[in-house]
């Protein structure tokens, strides 16, 4: 099934969840930003939520009803499972064996374990990917430092070598330029206790990404392709939309929606992608949840994708994805050393005429924490980038 562009609508079999009289109550495994945003799309479709958080937040990001437990062990889930009508992630990182048992109670969970387990481990939903046909770099499996120089005799240095589990925003990567980066590369990624993998160091031109929404039934509804910017393997900022031809964009966006069908992915979910000098468009990863390329979506499209991740779960009709401005950007809000997880110069930031400000107020922050983010909308991307900018220069935590 090709991308939809603008408005999705689901079937009559999509398995929607209380059509009647009852309130869905919606299980999220995790309580940071994401959870809230989906929350918020959640409260305003009139539901209730409830979120199992391995440790207690104080105070919660929103006045959901919370519990602590851990997310991994199975009769937590099941305790959990038992008090709401779907379950669904804040993140891709917990056991997938134990939510197959959930699912296996009968509990709806989106995405599904098997999802989840396909792209937990990079090297799986890289191989995922490769056995579908879609363009992405070259990779291979290593299981020594031999085998990363030997690898590297195939692929020519730079080379990247990664942990297959439990890497993000950067955390389990090393660029290896030469021989001699290896030994210490080799003992931060804890290559001797943890599966890792090398892949093909990309000059790319420029990182984009797409968000792309799929329902139980298939139905799929795909986002702008967007530019991101990282700095320090963090995305800094996301502009709307991304500076392509239409044929490059319509690639793109085909591109990240077979890739969400390859890995069986339900609700929204972020696909990561090098635009090279050449042209050429190759998959870097995946997110199977809403994912912050997405944040201005709230501001900028009819259905956000925190709205439509809602929808999604629940089996009711896609929203619009198209933008109701002609453009947007996005700009994160990040620690920059341990402090209190209230910002100075918030009043500042609020002053610039045309921003939204969303402070996510944890308790504490820390360098490089995801603290906020500032968007902007405007005539372009560049004017909306400047503005949001603008306002984000005003806030600092930490």
């Amino acid at each position: 099934m090709g991308p939809s562009f603008g408005f999705a609508v689901a079937s009559a079999h999509t398995p929607a969840i209380n059509r009647g009289m009852d309130r869905p109550i919606i299980g999220i495994l995790g309580g940071g930003q994401l959870a809230k945003m989906m929350a918020q799309a959640a409260y305003r479709l009139g539901c209730i939520v409830r979120v199992l958080e391995r440790k207690p937040t104080h105070p919660p990001l929103l006045g959901w009803e919370s519990e602590s437990g851990d997310w991994n062990d199975p009769d937590t889930l099941i305790r959990f499972a038992a008090r709401v009508d779907v379950i669904t992630v804040e993140n891709e990182f917990i056991n997938a064996d134990a939510l197959a048992e959930l699912e296996a109670e009968g509990h709806r969970l989106y995405p599904p374990s098997d999802c989840l387990a396909r792209v937990q481990d990079k090297l799986t939903q890289k191989q995922t990917l490769q056995q579908v046909g879609l363009p992405i770099p070259t990779f291979l499996p290593v299981q020594s430092p031999e085998d990363v120089l030997d690898a590297a005799s195939h692929l020519g240095w730079p080379i990247v070598l990664k942990r297959r589990t439990l890497g993000y925003d950067g955390k389990g990567n090393a660029t290896l330029n030469t021989p001699a980066d290896l030994p210490m590369a080799w003992a931060r990624l804890g290559g001797d206790s943890s599966p890792l993998f090398v892949e093909q160091f990309c000059q790319f031109q420029k990182e984009i990404a797409v968000m792309v929404t799929r329902s139980p039934d298939g139905t799929l509804a795909t986002y702008p392709v967007v530019d991101t910017v990282q700095r320090d393997h963090i995305c800094h900022t996301v502009t709307a939309p991304a500076d392509l031809s239409p044929s490059k964009a319509a690639e793109a966006a085909r591109l990240a929606t077979a890739a969400v069908e390859a890995i069986g992915g339900i609700g929204s979910v972020g696909v990561e992608m090098f635009y090279m000098p050449d042209g050429r468009i190759l998959i870097n990863e995946l997110a199977p949840r809403v994912h912050n390329s997405g944040h201005y979506t709230i501001e900028a499209c009819y259905c956000s994708q925190f709205e439509n991740h809602i929808r999604a779960i629940l089996g009711w009709p896609l929203g619009s994805t198209s933008m109701s401005v002609p453009a947007a950007a996005m700009v994160n809000l990040l620690g920059a050393g341990d402090g209190p997880g209230w910002p100075s110069g918030l009043v500042e930031a609020l002053a610039v005429p045309g921003v939204y400000v969303h402070i996510y107020g944890k308790d504490r922050s820390a360098k490089g924490r995801k603290m906020g983010h500032v968007t902007a909308l405007g005539a372009d991307p560049h004017a909306a980038l400047a503005t949001a900018l603008r306002a984000a220069s005003q806030i600092r935590f930490g």
